[in-house]
């Protein structure tokens, strides 16, 4: 991989860590009124499928949002606008963080219920293949849709109609406090489920974002060429709570040290150390922290939507 490739890998990366960091430092002033989940540790499968993607291949996004929005290249000014409830935010302020939008970078929405990016983006590439469109659908989810009924329905759709999507799964071992091995059983087979959906299955170290953007990059390629749906499973971590901007290792729901040991395997850590141009990383961490902090301003000194404006999405 040459060093710009890696150097646009290590911005993006920071860049959701810096804005979730920053979330997390505002978000007790009360001025952002709805729920965050943030991916503070899970940055590298956002940033590692997204950089394979062109600006009007799709994506459809989860209750943790914000990893995949600014990946894709949406608006950071809507965002957080967004976030704080803001007329000029990207769903008129009225959304909030779990309803982020950019059509024009391809960010069809992201929708809070478990499991039902799934088939909205099934819909969205059967649109594409009648329209005779080439745009690849990504959809994004956490192993606990995995669990649910529509999952499968939509895989056997999706195998069935030979539609070309990217399924990445999020596993990042826990449903809100509920540990893996406590929801699936021990035989259960990913895979083989693909599989048997005639889609193609690939693991890989969600928490590396080289190793992400190697392996999807191949994923694309094949998927564009014969439309054959695959999934690829991405192993990572979440350090703070399921839902807020505050660590929760003190709930005792996670065994002993496992937060510790995947905080070892930071994903910020890991391609920083395989750049070793310390003054291009200067560089890059200061255009980054402008583009941030001028986005809270922006976002602070932003209207609220009108009255006409909740009126008319309301009822």
């Amino acid at each position: 991989m040459n060093k710009n490739t890696k150097l646009n890998l290590f911005k993006i990366v920071y860049k959701i860590r810096k804005v979730e960091e920053t979330i997390s430092k505002f978000y007790s002033e009360n001025e952002m009124r709805c729920p965050v989940h943030l991916s503070i540790g899970q940055e590298a499968v956002a940033s590692g499928v997204c950089t394979n993607l062109k600006e009007n291949d799709e994506i459809i996004s989860t209750h943790r949002s914000h990893a995949h929005y600014i990946a894709k290249g949406g608006n950071l000014n809507s965002m957080i606008s967004e976030i704080y409830g803001k007329k000029s935010g990207c769903a008129l302020g009225i959304g909030g963080s779990m309803h982020l939008q950019d059509l024009k970078k391809g960010i069809n929405g992201s929708v809070p219920i478990v499991g039902s990016t799934i088939p909205i983006g099934v819909g969205i590439a059967l649109f594409n293949k009648l329209k005779k469109k080439n745009n690849l659908v990504t959809i994004f989810f956490g192993e606990g849709a995995t669990e649910e009924g529509v999952f499968h329905e939509s895989i056997n759709f999706a195998g069935l109609h030979n539609l070309p999507i990217l399924f990445v799964c999020e596993n990042n071992l826990y449903s809100v406090y509920t540990g893996l091995e406590q929801r699936q059983p021990k035989k259960r087979d990913l895979k083989k489920i693909c599989e048997g959906n005639s889609l193609a299955y690939y693991h890989e170290d969600g928490n590396d974002v080289i190793k992400v953007h190697n392996k999807v990059k191949e994923i694309v390629k094949r998927i564009r060429k014969n439309n054959q749906p695959t999934l690829i499973e991405l192993s990572t971590y979440r350090w703070l709570e399921h839902c807020g901007p505050n660590w929760d290792d003190n709930l005792r729901y996670r065994p002993s040290g496992e937060l510790k040991k995947w905080i070892k395997k930071c994903p910020l850590a890991r391609i920083k150390k395989q750049i070793k141009n310390k003054p291009l990383i200067s560089r890059a961490t200061k255009q980054v922290d402008k583009e941030i902090n001028s986005a809270f301003v922006f976002a602070k000194n932003s209207k609220f939507p009108s009255n006409k404006i909740i009126k008319n999405f309301y009822f």
